[in-house]
């Protein structure tokens, strides 16, 4: 009995560490070498004959987009956002914006209006569409993508503002017909602690290498770019659209492209709470898309299919891999003191992340003892209670409970 299940942790452990160590040096590599590959191609291609002869880009060429932001109770940063889309280097003829009120109870709806009467604004297309019920961001996409009249669809948060050129960026990319799917990268402009400044830095140098060997495996909702032709509707309990709705473009043969040019800056800072419940309702959909995709586990994707093996799958298996594992380690600590102190260590760090949710943010660093170790210990701890509030969402799908429709954590 103890041999299996010694054979049991070994391989558990295996899949842990392949997860957060292995997988992310692979990725890292990969993303440095698409780099330096980038940049000795463009170093290349520049000489003076193809410089001098390149054309300005004709508006005629240029292809119709529509950015849509679903908006619930976003009364404090909605007018922002329009002045940020007015500002977006992109032809007015081409550039539609529609602000879909998903059944406010606040003001959202009026000061869209008013930012979109404001004189810098007043030549933006905008349409603010004010339903009275709050039927949920997946019911309010399958509704209004099909009536855009655009060439491609930006899906944009409310709080998240645009790098000025994203749209002429993206375009470039559309002009490969192979590819479905354009994805910015996230940036905060307050992180809510050093903890998730860290684990985004680490989600862009993940993306970045899952790019670089076929496509990024998921999107930020911050922003991100698809051909509205290849739109196909959402079924109505899917939990993360921004990962079902690109990820099934990809996975019908059409490449995503992840380009660190194009920026979703994220204004509003997230409190603890909030980060909790987001990655309690990530770690649902993490498990439904494994199931909901079969095709992206094929081989004929290549890359993609091994990224998302090694990124989502075992990342939404994740907390019942290490749940199972200290469980083995519990019982084998019967007959093993080795065993005995691993899982009194682990069960003290995991009271010691608990507990630290209790602490004000800047408590580690003004202890004396642990300054030296604050960062590290802050990125523990962040790492071990989001795997706590992973394991409530995963539990939460497993017993099918996460089947409301979509609600901004901020505002639930």
């Amino acid at each position: 009995m103890n041999t299996l299940l010694l054979t049991l942790f070994v391989l558990l452990w295996g899949l842990i560490v392949y997860h957060h160590v292995i997988y992310p040096l692979i990725m890292t590599r990969l993303q440095k070498c698409s780099a330096q590959s980038s940049y000795k191609n463009s170093y290349k291609d520049l000489d003076k004959s193809s410089y001098k002869n390149s054309a300005p880009v004709s508006p005629a060429t240029l292809r119709s987009i529509c950015i849509l932001v679903p908006a619930y109770n976003e009364a404090g940063v909605i007018a922002d956002k329009i002045r940020n889309v007015a500002s977006l280097d992109y032809p007015v003829d081409k550039l539609e914006l529609i602000i879909a009120c998903d059944g406010c109870t606040d003001e959202t709806a009026a000061l869209a209006r008013l930012a979109t009467a404001e004189r810098e604004n007043r030549h933006l297309n905008v349409r603010v569409l004010s339903f009275s019920k709050n039927s949920g961001k997946v019911a309010t996409l399958n509704y209004l993508i099909p009536q855009i009249d655009a060439d491609i669809v930006a899906l944009s948060d409310a709080s998240a503002l645009i790098s000025m050129d994203a749209l002429q960026v993206a375009n470039r990319h559309f002009e490969q017909p192979d590819v479905g799917v354009v994805a910015a990268t996230y940036r905060l402009l307050n992180p809510g602690s050093d903890g998730e400044q860290k684990y985004w830095d680490y989600q862009v140098s993940i993306k970045q290498g899952e790019a670089a060997i076929g496509s990024p495996v998921g999107v930020h909702g911050a922003l991100y770019f698809f051909r509205k032709a290849l739109f196909t509707p959402l079924a109505a309990d899917t939990i993360n659209d921004d990962f079902i709705l690109p990820m099934q473009i990809v996975s019908e043969g059409y490449r995503a492209v992840y380009d660190c040019n194009l920026i979703g800056l994220e204004l509003e800072q997230a409190s603890l709470d909030m980060d909790q419940q987001r990655r309690i309702r990530i770690a649902a959909g993490n498990f439904q898309q494994m199931i909901r995709l079969p095709g992206l586990w094929s081989p004929k994707l290549g890359g993609t299919a091994f990224s998302f093996i090694s990124g989502k799958a075992l990342r939404a298996l994740m907390p019942l891999i290490l749940l199972a594992q200290l469980i083995i380690c519990l019982v084998l600590a019967l007959s093993y003191d080795s065993f005995a102190l691993f899982s009194l260590l682990q069960v003290f760090g995991i009271s010691l992340a608990r507990l630290s949710l209790l602490l004000p943010d800047d408590a580690l660093d003004q202890s004396p003892a642990l300054k030296a170790v604050s960062k590290p210990l802050k990125l523990v701890f962040y790492l071990i209670n989001g795997y706590y509030s992973c394991l409530i969402g995963t539990f939460r799908y497993l017993l099918r409970l996460d089947r409301g429709h979509w609600q901004s954590v901020s505002k639930s």
